[in-house]
């Protein structure tokens, strides 16, 4: 069966790593800074961060925003768990924002109704890469005057506008490296930042709220004079993850390139079989298809469907507002609809275009 996820695994690193983990230069260094010169050229924005982890990309976005505990931010409960359990972590009060249920983006109007003077946050996720309409959101966030997240968990590579997310209308895009993403560091994570005074504030927050410009003195000892001033995290990426994703960034416009062209077929496929459609995508989006998405009159039916055809089918996640960590189990329509339809499918770069092809819908 073709897998709905498969791990990116470049050949010829195993010399570079093992000559890495016998140089004693193991946690973050030379090849994390090139791993995040690479991917800011990528995105044309070289106010970037890697992470140890998504996680605590996450969590280092929270502090360098100042958010506290008893805070309100607005985010979509149709997202990845890891995309807003750090919100618990720090204690934080989600209300959630309802989602348009052709494509798992979020609901303009209900973000509208759901803005106010209390909002101090707005995290917005591109559900499975698919980007919602950032220009629009940008619009109503920046009348209050507070800053917007793009939860880009399955979405680098994706663009808006011909413009590479991690570049464009949010004021923070929070990446994952993680396993199935591409590029994957086996775990691992990045920030994206335009304004430059956050950046320096995250790149501290990132390792223990060190200035490391004036930690040491001139004899190598911890400096009396630098001051510990803000809360932060061992988040530094290790070297041999940085390695594996420096390899990869290499391969990543040809492996997206293929993704695209498994996305095309497969609406050529999905709109002439009844009972399916494929996820609306506004014009200006160009989706990384880390999976490809299909609204399924019987989603039940279809899940069994697809992987008796050969291909895994799932629902990827289930939405957030079911948990009783988020104290806010509230119903919301448009969720509810787009989860009892939504399927994802293979679209991968390891999914052939004569798998496509020769699929027959029976």
């Amino acid at each position: 069966m073709v897998p709905i996820f498969k791990p990116y695994m470049p050949k010829d690193i195993l010399s570079e790593i093992e000559d890495n983990l016998y140089s004693g230069n193991l946690s973050f260094g030379v090849k994390a800074k090139m791993f995040e010169k690479s991917i800011g050229s990528y995105i044309n924005n070289s106010r970037f961060l890697s992470t140890s982890s998504y996680n605590h990309a996450l969590l280092i976005v929270i502090s360098a925003l100042g958010l506290k505990s008893g805070d309100e931010i607005i985010a979509s409960p149709m997202s990845c768990l890891a995309s807003n359990q750090p919100f618990a972590i720090k204690g934080l009060k989600i209300k959630w924002v309802d989602i348009d249920p052709n494509n798992g983006s979020i609901c303009l109007d209900d973000l509208k109704s759901k803005l106010s003077s209390n909002t101090k946050a707005v995290f917005v996720n591109h559900y499975c890469g698919y980007l919602a309409r950032q220009k629009e959101i940008y619009g109503l966030v920046k009348q209050y005057d507070i800053p917007l997240i793009d939860d880009a968990i399955e979405s680098f590579g994706s663009k808006f506008g011909g413009k590479m997310i991690g570049n464009n209308y949010a004021d923070v895009t929070v990446f994952s490296f993680q396993t199935v993403r591409l590029p994957n560091t086996i775990e691992g994570g990045g920030i994206a930042f335009l304004n430059e005074e956050l950046y320096l504030k995250a790149l501290k927050i990132r390792d223990y709220g060190i200035d490391r410009t004036t930690f040491r003195d001139e004899l190598n000892e911890i400096s009396k004079e630098c001051d510990i001033n803000l809360e932060g995290y061992g988040a530094l990426m290790p070297e041999v993850n940085s390695i594996i994703g420096n390899n990869q960034m290499k391969d990543l416009d040809v492996l997206l390139g293929i993704q695209r062209i498994n996305g095309l077929k497969w609406d050529g496929l999905i709109s002439d079989i009844p009972g399916l459609k494929p996820l609306e995508v506004n014009s200006e989006v160009e989706p990384n298809y880390w999976v490809y998405g299909v609204l399924s009159d019987n989603k039940v039916e279809s899940i069994v469907k697809f992987r008796e055809l050969g291909f895994y089918a799932t629902s990827v996640h289930i939405n957030n507002n079911i948990y009783s960590v988020f104290r806010n189990n509230e119903n919301l329509k448009g969720v509810n609809e787009f989860y009892s339809r939504f399927i994802a499918i293979p679209c991968g770069w390891w999914v052939k275009e004569v798998q496509i092809e020769s699929f027959v819908w029976k």
